[in-house]
């Protein structure tokens, strides 16, 4: 009799306890890209912008180069290249180092 009399004090024949699921999906977010944007200036000429679009950004045409070059000067600022980071960080830095005004980084 003390055996069922302890069970039933210390709640032995209760329901077991059912814990909630827990999600176990992962959801994977891209890195941002970035845009590397060329301003409009006084200082530099039309043949030096595009010229420094074809040598620093990959796959630059010289068409492209001269249309987003156009685009500066007529608009103000050109985006010239998007995507990752690090790259854009690269872009950026050669495009500034060869005189052309730039504008911070953004997130895309």
């Amino acid at each position: 009799m003390l055996t069922r009399l302890s069970a039933t004090v210390y709640g032995m024949a209760s329901a077991p306890t059912v814990t909630p699921e827990r999600s176990s999906q992962v959801v994977q977010k891209p890195y941002p890209n970035y845009k590397v944007i060329v301003l409009d200036d006084d200082f530099n000429t039309f043949q030096h912008v595009a010229e420094c679009l074809i040598k620093y950004i990959p796959a630059m045409t010289s068409d492209r180069a001269w249309d987003l070059t156009n685009q500066v000067h007529f608009e103000g600022q050109a985006i010239v290249w998007t995507g990752p980071q690090e790259p854009a960080e690269l872009y950026h830095q050669q495009l500034r180092r060869a005189g052309l005004t730039m504008a911070p980084l953004e997130a895309a």
